[in-house]
């Protein structure tokens, strides 16, 4: 089904799947490309050519009443119905969306971070994901320069050029793939390394700096930790 048409009859399964943005497939140049390279780590190269298949990313990180409706509880630190969905695991991510599928019969994932990196792009080759200069990255993410050491709901900031808010800042978001210290393979829809110690978290978050909430910026944690900055956001293909 598409998920811009399909129908739950729950108001707020409704409402995700009413703003799943459709992302058409590419070819990209992902890593340290040249807006990046002032600010780039050594873990956001080589830069090589990424091809991935269109999917469907939703425009915010998934909610606390969206994590409560399918999971029946809310282990998020800062609470608020609205809020990104927080202190969760990349195992925990993996349960809810397992849930959430039998639910809504859908087929939600975890974005691969090509993916997640494509969105954030935004058709742009800008640094964050929205804008390329820093004195107007508070337009469009909460990071520590501006967050006030809280997240804050979805979709406050501007979007990017998909219409996705907070792609950079508010909670760091898990993806699906295995860490590895250089950009993953390129090739057609790269899934990430075979298998590795930590899973890769993209975005920055509500305490991180500027430079962290650029688009290229790959973070990783342990697939079982847990954290007030760690969310996620769900894709599904078509």
């Amino acid at each position: 089904d598409n998920p811009l048409t399909s129908r739950t009859g729950n108001p707020i399964f409704d409402k995700l799947i009413a703003n799943m943005v459709y992302v058409g497939g590419g070819t990209f140049d992902m890593g340290a490309t040249p807006e990046q390279e002032l600010f780039a780590e050594a873990n956001e190269r080589p830069v090589h050519k990424v091809t991935l298949s269109s999917f469907y990313i939703c425009k915010y990180e998934v909610t606390q009443d969206l994590w409560e409706e399918v999971m029946g509880e809310n282990p998020s630190y800062h609470k608020g119905s609205n809020l990104p969905l927080e202190d969760v695991s990349w195992k925990d991510c993996r349960a809810f969306i397992k849930t959430l599928n039998a639910k809504t019969g859908m087929n939600f994932r975890m974005p691969t971070e090509a993916e997640w990196e494509w969105a954030a792009k935004g058709g742009t080759e800008y640094k964050w994901a929205g804008t390329n200069e820093r004195s107007k990255l508070e337009n469009y993410a909460w990071y520590s320069a501006n967050s006030n050491n809280q997240t804050h709901e979805v979709k406050k900031k501007q979007p990017n050029g998909y219409g996705l808010y907070d792609m950079s800042g508010n909670v760091w978001e898990w993806c699906w793939d295995w860490y590895s210290s250089s950009t993953p393979t390129g090739g057609q829809d790269p899934t990430g390394a075979a298998s590795g110690d930590a899973r890769v978290v993209r975005g920055g978050c509500w305490f991180h700096d500027a430079d962290i909430a650029a688009r290229a910026f790959r973070g990783h944690d342990d697939p079982g930790n847990r954290s007030g900055d760690l969310g996620l956001r769900l894709v599904s293909r078509p």
